[in-house]
């Protein structure tokens, strides 16, 4: 931004102010117009005074806008908020939560170095690595998430990066994450944490020890299925490496995505105490019910990793996972039952939906890579909205009664 005037007033003191003031104030630098909501700025381009001052900007000599591909004051209002959420020094916009793995790898990572991820992780995330970025020689290796131990064997002379998702999409399955950071930096590596079924409303990854923190703002950051976008964060200095890919290879965020994502972080918090309520509440009403075998909720106390989700996050989530009886027949028959959630596999909106995750989210991968992630024929997930409760555990009865 150019400072070619004294907002003064206009903007807000934020010095000291807690999560919730961030969430709704963070990033906004008013215009001469005074406007109360954040502006938007559907520009491709900047216009200079002269050419001089042009030169100055493309040199990065003088702070300000040169082109929407990288620098855009709706994006930067959105990137200023989510690192002040984070507790990050910076954030870089990208188009999509699979840009931001994209641009994470391509920015740390050459031919010949060497990928930790977890066996745990979105099944485009195993693509991306598996199909992708081997083909340009980037080494990569899968590791059982909560396993420290496995981690810790798994480093190699050329390992530089560490990816993980945590809580992990479908099962809610965690790692240690002030450890695996701890572990990583005495390898000389960097750990990246998928912060997208949590958000910093429930847990703040860079405070644990990570050094990189992403998301899939599509989810939760939205909050009603409306825009796509993702975004990274951590430390300046590594998110200039970060801004230097999105410049050359341009997978930008839209200033139309990033002021809904603005608009959505100012209800996050809220809506994620409403969304976690709800989902504990479903999940331990599925354990009781015939025809479940298997509930993942690291709310309920059955967790293995209930202690340490309670440590690390303020509150569980909103994405429940259960096994039904009937393979995967039952579970298709289970679905299709349901006559209120909607059968999408997008999560994080108002609306609850459910997924069969081996036949759409994990569809691409290969049987056994399936089962290594734990991805089994009769998995069922439900990504709690803000529907009622009840309506919610009438319209899954449905899916019971026809198993």
């Amino acid at each position: 931004m150019t400072q070619e005037w004294d907002a003064g007033r206009l903007n807000s003191d934020l010095d000291g102010v807690g999560f919730d003031t961030l969430a709704v104030r963070a990033g906004q630098h008013r215009t001469p117009e005074g406007e109360h909501s954040e502006a938007l700025f559907p520009t491709s381009s900047y216009v200079f005074r002269t050419a001089g001052d042009a030169a100055a900007r493309f040199a990065g000599e003088v702070p300000g806008n040169v082109y929407s591909r990288y620098t855009n004051p709706t994006v930067r209002a959105f990137e200023e908020r989510i690192a002040a959420m984070e507790g990050a020094e910076q954030a870089v916009a990208t188009a999509s939560g699979m840009s931001a793995i994209l641009s994470i790898v391509m920015s740390f990572c050459s031919a010949g170095d060497h990928v930790l991820v977890s066996r745990s992780v979105f099944g485009s995330t195993i693509s991306l690595f598996e199909k992708y970025l081997k083909r340009f020689g980037v080494q990569v290796d899968y590791v059982p998430l909560a396993d420290l131990q496995a981690w810790a064997g798994a480093f190699k002379a050329n390992t530089k990066l560490l990816f993980v998702e945590s809580p992990s999409n479908p099962l809610a399955e965690l790692v240690d994450i002030a450890a695996l950071a701890k572990i990583a930096h005495e390898h000389g590596a960097l750990l990246a944490v998928d912060n997208c079924f949590c958000t910093p409303a429930l847990q703040q990854p860079l405070k644990l020890g990570a050094d990189i923190v992403m998301h899939s703002a599509t989810k939760f950051i939205d909050g009603q299925g409306r825009a796509m976008g993702g975004v990274v964060a951590g430390s300046t200095k590594l998110m200039t490496d970060v801004v230097g890919f999105l410049r050359t290879a341009g997978p930008t965020l839209s200033p139309f995505n990033a002021w809904i994502f603005l608009k959505g972080l100012e209800t996050l918090r809220i809506r994620m105490q409403a969304h976690c309520s709800s989902a504990l509440q479903l999940a331990q009403w599925l354990e009781q019910q015939d025809g479940i075998e298997q509930v993942y909720y690291a709310g309920l106390a059955s967790h293995p990793q209930h202690e340490l989700a309670a440590r690390q996050q303020s509150a569980f989530g909103a994405v429940v996972s259960f096994e039904v009886k009937g393979g995967k027949e039952g579970a298709w028959r289970f679905i299709d039952a349901t006559r209120v959630i909607s059968i999408t596999t997008n999560l994080g909106d108002t609306k609850t939906t459910i997924a069969h995750p081996a036949t759409t989210s994990h569809g691409r991968l290969s049987p056994q890579e399936r089962e290594s992630a734990g991805i089994r024929d009769n998995l069922i997930r439900v990504a709690v909205g803000l529907e009622d409760v009840a309506d919610l555990k009438a319209d899954l009865s449905r899916g019971l009664q026809a198993l």
